[in-house]
């Protein structure tokens, strides 16, 4: 398989957003109700910043504040770090490594498609390797029934003709040839 993953083909295309204006405990709450632990704070669905669930710790639980008292603008993570959705996931994680940062929402012509976070990569990648362990048991599998296979043709070493021929290391070989090799 060496065929890169994109972020397209993995992301999710419908990331919760809220305006500016809205009130953390606003947030907090739409965050419960969808089983997420961030929001993209949005004006004219261009990404301005993210509020996750530790910036709410850190800078309002932390701090004492009222969160039906405090915007998420006065609190969100801005600027914000975003990526095309054209990327492959192993860039993707590249860019959350140098930044420091566990979600990654997906801009396409300057308007937010999509966002992707590690834990989106860490269910996906035991995915990825049971189908690439799948694809090389499909690749030894032929390897085994082409060789337990018998063809005619020219043998490849000696080019006699021969209805007996068999795959040997990925060439066809006749059954003298064969029994040469056994005593090489």
């Amino acid at each position: 398989m060496n065929k890169d993953v994109l972020v397209k083909e993995v992301m999710k295309t419908k990331p919760v957003v809220v305006q500016p204006f809205t009130t953390v405990l606003e947030a907090a709450r739409i965050m419960k109700q969808n089983k997420i632990g961030n929001v993209i704070i949005s004006e004219v669905h261009h990404p301005i910043g993210i509020l996750t669930e530790s910036d709410i710790i850190k800078k309002v639980v932390c701090e004492a504040k009222n969160a039906q008292d405090v915007t998420v603008e006065e609190v969100m993570s801005s600027p914000i770090i975003i990526a095309e959705p054209y990327i492959s996931l192993q860039e993707a994680l590249k860019i959350m490594g140098k930044c420091n940062i566990r979600r990654l929402p997906i801009v396409e012509n300057n308007e937010l498609v999509g966002i992707i976070t590690q834990r989106d990569i860490s269910r996906l990648s035991p995915a990825l390797m049971e189908i690439s362990h799948e694809w090389s048991n499909i690749d030894t599998k032929d390897e085994e029934y082409k060789q337990s296979q018998m063809f005619s043709g020219k043998c490849e070493d000696c080019n006699i003709l021969s209805t007996s021929l068999k795959s040997i290391d990925g060439r066809l070989l006749c059954e003298d040839c064969i029994d040469g090799l056994k005593y090489e």
